[in-house]
This record gives C-alpha cells, structure tokens and sequence, in this order.
C-alpha cells in the first residue's frame, strides 16, 4: 500500500468517525494539508472510544505502517492490562488478590497515582472503597508514552487523539503549531482553539467523576481542561480539579499554574468560563517564518 493510498484511507476511516468530535477535528485538519506535509493517519476503537494517529513527519510508506501497526497494538496492550472491567486484565486480578504477571509498567502507574494523590491532596485518587481503578491517569498516560516513542521513531511530527485526551508534538504542516478545538464534553460548544508545537490537552467531565472523600458522584462543574507538557499528568489533574468542584478547584488551578508549568479552563454549570492566565497563550495562532 503506497503513501497515498494510506492518506486516503485515513481520511475516510475519519470521516466516518464523525460523530467524534475529536475524530472530526483530525479529519478537517488532515485533509487541510495532506497535499503539502507527507504522512499518514489511522482510527480504530480502542478503550471503548475512536483513538486516531496522524502522523505528519514525511516518512516512506514501509515505515509509516509498522509505526501505526505498533501504535495500535501499544493500546490495546494498555487496554488489555490496566482495563479493571476486563476480568483477566492485572487490575482486575491486582483487585482480586490474584498473581500478577511481573510487569513495570503497573508498577510506574501505581506509582505516579500514588503521586498525584499526594500532589492533589487526596482529590485525584486511583484507589477508592478498596478497589484500583487508574482510569483517569491511564488514558492520558499510554497516549503520552506513544508519543514519545513516535518521536524516538522519526516521526515528530504527530497529533494523538482519546476522546478528550490529545497529545500533539511538532507540526501540521512545515511552520504550523497544531489547531486542537477545545469542545466542553456535554454540549458539544468549542470553548477554545489552542495551537501548539508540543502539549497535552485533557478534558474532564464527559464522563462521570467520583469524590474520592465520599465515593459520591460529583456533578458541580461542567468541565475542566488542563494543558501542559505530559498529558498523564494533565488527565489527572483535570480530574481531581473537577472532583474539587468550583470554589476549590479554581484555587487549586490558580496555585498550580504559579507553580507548574500547567494551564486550566473551568467551566461551571452555567457555562460561565474562567482560565488561568497561560492559557490564553496557547490560544492564538502564530505561523513561524521560513
């Protein structure tokens, strides 16, 4: 299969994926510059959810397919282990007090769960009534390991897509920063366009999130959007903001953004927005010369 023939069949395996917002997103923008910035993408159904891969790097054909052939099966590997609703993934087995394989990757996630328990206060908490669930790290965490292994790979240039998660690294097209449409998850409305040469954007809120202090589910906000350079790190923090509800969370934003080197937008039930000052510097479009 040539270079073109993948091109084509990406864009119509988006295209039909239209009923993603995020699928949908990644269609318009690969059909705005594949003449001009060589490359390939994909979609399948991973994770319950469409997951695309658009590579933009100008790579051959013979090693545009494994890259995406890997990709795909990173995922479901991710799927398959960490997924604690597949009965013979690990977390499941790890919840039921069953023998694990020995694999290091569940022990790094539990770690950095485990951190960023402690750096949210307890708000962002993967182990709630006695039962492991990673689910608001995990996503955010397998896209943001692919990407680096795309650009360990040659292909930088790149925009992965999960539902509300997006990791994008170099260009769209020679001298682009990447255009991602902030949707808020409910009603569908883009709330921001941010461009950029490197960041992970998450979004919590499309799905529900528990008060890990009452195991209640929490329903105060409409959404909550971290941007920032490690997309497992801005999953989680999007969540435990989100789980804080309006008053605590946007201090906590406040605090994070003076501290580390990540953005927030809330918007509450009524629609009502507020970001923090960063954000907004993500928010307007600039083409480098040359």
């Amino acid at each position: 299969m040539t270079t073109s023939d993948l091109a084509g069949s990406a864009a119509a395996d988006i295209a039909e994926s239209a009923a993603s917002d995020i699928a949908e997103s990644a269609a318009a923008d690969f059909a705005e510059s594949a003449m001009t910035f060589p490359g390939s993408a994909r979609v399948e159904t991973v994770m319950g959810r469409p997951v695309s891969v658009d590579i933009r790097t100008a790579l051959p054909a013979r090693e545009l397919t494994p890259l995406l052939d890997d990709a795909f099966a990173w995922l479901r590997w991710v799927d398959d282990t960490f997924d604690p609703h597949r009965p013979d993934s690990q977390i499941a087995r790890l919840n039921r007090g069953q023998t694990l394989r020995q694999i290091p990757e569940l022990v790094e996630v539990l770690h950095r769960c485990d951190e960023l328990s402690e750096a949210t206060g307890g708000w962002f908490e993967a182990r709630i009534g006695g039962v492991i669930d990673p689910s608001g790290f995990i996503k955010g965490w397998a896209l943001e390991r692919l990407s680096r292994a795309l650009s360990n790979a040659g292909a930088g240039d790149h925009r992965i897509a999960a539902g509300n998660d997006i990791r994008v690294r170099g260009s769209i097209a020679p001298g682009r920063r990447w255009r991602v449409h902030v949707r808020d998850p409910r009603t569908d409305v883009v709330r921001k366009v941010v461009f950029a040469h490197d960041l992970g954007i998450a979004t919590s809120g499309g799905s529900s999130v528990v008060d890990p202090h009452t195991g209640l589910i929490q329903d105060t906000l409409g959404s909550v959007t971290v941007i920032g350079p490690d997309l497992a790190v801005a999953d989680a923090y999007a969540t435990a903001i989100y789980a804080m509800g309006p008053v605590r969370g946007r201090r906590f934003a406040a605090g994070l953004a003076r501290t580390r080197p990540y953005e927030t937008m809330i918007i509450a039930k009524d629609g009502q927005e507020t970001t923090t000052p960063g954000f907004l510097d993500h928010s307007a479009e600039t083409r480098l010369a040359g």
